[in-house]
């Protein structure tokens, strides 16, 4: 791929399709809100004011119908049908597997599907429909221990419902896919900051002492991939914290434990003095729901710190690419190497007890 320099080992020809597969190089294409429209009456008889959301590849709009809101998504033009259907379908499993998970709801057509084809400059693109979800979204809010617990827990059920569930298209690679992580040292070489790239390379040596000679062995299934702060909804008014969990854009076929690693690496470093608090808290709640084995827990806090130095590695590098994704990309990733920084001068063993510390403390 042009303008990715990648090790000259084996694996750069992974790692090329790793970003070939993730669609991080394709260019923002708007999908014409008109057709949208069309496509919405005819097949959902849906009509309203439609207004573009901010999102990391899919065409995204908020649809305002009458008295009630729908979230429509179109996909990017490289994407293939089959990884759409994958998301799609994990969707539709929990909400008949698990009803009472808040997980968002995907709307059928007046035909019964539940999607619709977009014939777009000679390109195919999948149209979907989402009920929307009223609240706030989790990186808006500043939740306590007790309601990050809730966070925690949630996941927890989502991936022990995922278990009994299964797609042709679930083993896609995808390059956030945090097994990858150690193919992708070449990325260190877009980093201009000398230290940014000192730390790269620590993390990427914890994770090739700690993980990589585990990572065939652990305990894999389909997960949701991107439980991160935006990408659940909450209601910081009930009891029940979380109002919904929201695109599964990233789920595959992958370690288990690399499920909450994702959503440790956006908790970790945020309080200067304590960095690892917010992620003890999560994965107590966790542990409500999915027991982390005593083998796994060591692993948890290297991959999270590799999920956060893999965002922090390639935001600039995606952001040059993609014009039209940069405010997002950038926003999203603003405190990254402060955080990576604050975390790693914790030493492992040490947030390894914390986190047992954190299970007797909120089990």
């Amino acid at each position: 791929m042009k303008g990715l320099t990648v090790n000259a080992s084996p694996s750069s020809g992974l790692a090329q399709r790793l970003f070939a597969g993730s669609g991080l190089a394709s260019p923002h294409e708007p999908v014409d809100p008109v057709v949208v429209s069309g496509l919405l009456h005819r097949h959902y008889r849906l009509a309203g004011r439609l207004q573009p959301v901010a999102t990391e590849k899919d065409e995204t709009f908020r649809l305002r119908a009458e008295e009630t809101q729908f979230l429509v998504k179109v996909s990017p033009p490289d994407e293939a049908p089959a990884i759409v259907g994958l998301q799609t379908a994990a969707m539709r499993f929990l909400e008949d597997a698990v009803p009472e998970l808040p997980v968002q709801r995907v709307r059928l057509t007046v035909e019964g599907r539940d999607n619709v084809v977009v014939e777009d400059d000679g390109s195919l693109r999948i149209l979907r429909v989402f009920e929307y979800v009223e609240g706030a979204l989790w990186a808006q809010a500043d939740p306590d221990a007790g309601q990050l617990a809730q966070v925690g827990e949630v996941l927890g059920r989502v991936d022990v419902a995922l278990e009994a569930f299964a797609h042709p298209a679930d083993r896609r690679e995808l390059m956030w896919d945090i097994r990858h992580f150690h193919h992708l040292t070449g990325l260190v070489e877009h980093t201009p900051s000398g230290e940014h790239r000192r730390l790269a390379a620590e993390v990427f040596r914890l994770f090739e002492e700690a993980v990589v000679p585990r990572v065939d062995d652990l305990e894999a299934q389909v997960i949701h991939g991107d439980y991160s702060p935006y990408n659940v909804v909450v209601d910081e008014q009930s009891d029940d914290y979380v109002a919904g969990v929201i695109d599964f854009g990233d789920t595959m076929r992958s370690a288990l434990i690399f499920d909450p690693a994702v959503s440790l690496a956006n908790l970790v470093g945020r309080t200067p003095d304590e960095p690892w608090w917010e992620a003890c808290a999560f994965v107590a709640g966790y542990e409500r729901a999915r027991p982390i084995t005593d083998r796994e827990l060591p692993l948890l806090p290297v991959a999270a710190l590799a999920r956060l130095t893999l965002r922090a590695l390639i935001t600039n590098w995606r952001a040059e690419r993609v014009p039209g994704r940069r405010d997002y990309l950038l926003a999203h990733a603003k405190d990254d190497w402060i955080n990576v920084e604050r975390a790693i001068a914790v030493p492992m063993s040490d947030v390894v007890a914390q986190l047992r510390a954190g299970r007797r403390g909120h089990g």
